[in-house]
């Protein structure tokens, strides 16, 4: 149930990320064919100043020139135009994998907690039986129709008892694991281990702070503290202080 919640909340929230990819990508695509146009023409004025040049008066050559700058400034802008484009693209995407690396953080501590919850129960409700069996036995003894021997020490039993955690076993899941992920080599780093955001993180509270952000593991945290928050780094600078 948990994660098809998860699931149905992520599906909404990038539903409309193919059409904000395809429409900054047609803009990015028409940046580019404007700024062909725009060095074509730049190509013709170069050629045509070179032909004339020695004819030209100075007024002429200085508006002539001056036409070229206006070019390319034009193919400048259009230039800065598709590189915004891009990093709100990457941006736009960034944003969905961080929310997806939360929420499979998040899922995977709820499902090792409800795993540790049911195996308690599973526990008490043993007991519970054997107590009820162990009673059972006795009475079939005390009427000379018991079994010799115990159950608790058969194999089977043994096998169990000297099995490894259920939740172990069902959640191998670490985050070093997502550490070994292949990354974007253009994706910006954070943290004390220079990684990628992934899972939950904190911002230190420190301005001049020059990681800002870290994740939980990496300073040995499990939820996010109350008031102001200072990374190990920023705190042992103001203690030298």
């Amino acid at each position: 149930m948990a994660t098809a919640i998860y699931l149905e909340h992520y599906l909404d929230s990038i539903e409309n990320l193919p059409c904000e990819l395809q429409r900054n990508f047609t803009l990015m695509r028409d940046l580019d064919n404007r700024t062909e146009e725009k060095k074509g023409e730049i190509d013709k004025l170069a050629e045509e100043y070179i032909a004339t040049v020695k004819n030209l008066a100075s007024e002429q050559r200085v508006e002539h020139l001056q036409k070229i700058q206006n070019a390319y400034s034009k193919c400048k802008e259009f230039s800065d135009d598709k590189v915004q484009l891009a990093m709100q693209t990457y941006e736009m995407v960034d944003k969905h994998i961080r929310r997806l690396d939360a929420d499979l953080a998040r899922f995977e501590n709820e499902l090792k907690e409800k795993l540790e919850v049911s195996g308690y129960d599973s526990t008490e409700g043993r007991g519970v039986k054997k107590s009820e069996s162990r009673g059972l036995r006795e009475k079939r003894a005390s009427r000379g129709r018991g079994r010799k021997g115990s159950d608790e020490d058969s194999p089977r039993k043994k096998k169990i008892k000297n099995s490894p955690d259920l939740s172990d076993a069902l959640l191998p899941m670490q985050p070093s694991d997502v550490l070994d992920m292949p990354v974007d080599p253009n994706e910006p780093t954070y943290c004390l281990c220079h990684q990628v955001s992934y899972g939950e993180m904190i911002g230190c509270d420190n301005p001049d702070c020059p990681i800002e952000w870290f994740h939980f593991a990496c300073v040995d945290l499990a939820t996010k503290p109350k008031g102001k928050w200072f990374c190990p780094r920023c705190t042992q600078d103001k203690k030298k202080k």
